[in-house]
């Protein structure tokens, strides 16, 4: 996922402002090297928390599958022939799971939007 800029005369991915200021279609001394700066900044900081949460709803589902095969590869104790299936507590869950980031992701876009 490619950055996008916004300053007062561009808004795209800087090889393009870079392409424009080659071709003088933009000139260098209006474009505020600090702004873009600092949205490189925030957009380098949003890049390692998505990393961090991706990391951790992976180890999170890899150890839930990990627990589901290993109670269906594993003889059951005895009187828990009919315990529900395990893998039904992971689609519950994932179906959880799902709309919880869908909510996530509606709220931080009203966050954005509003501001």
């Amino acid at each position: 996922m490619e950055p996008t800029y916004k300053i007062e005369i561009f808004e795209g991915p800087l090889d393009l402002l870079l392409s424009l200021i080659y071709k003088n279609k933009v000139d260098i001394t209006d474009i505020p090297i600090a702004l873009i700066f600092d949205q490189y900044m925030e957009y380098l900081e949003q890049m390692r928390e998505m990393d961090m949460d991706i990391a951790g709803e992976f180890i999170v589902m890899a150890s839930e599958l990990m627990l589901i095969k290993s109670r269906m590869l594993l003889p059951k104790p005895e009187g828990e022939e009919n315990a529900e299936d395990p893998r039904t507590k992971l689609a519950n869950a994932l179906i959880e799971y799902k709309h919880a980031k869908e909510t996530a992701e509606e709220l931080d876009e009203l966050i954005h939007e509003y501001g």
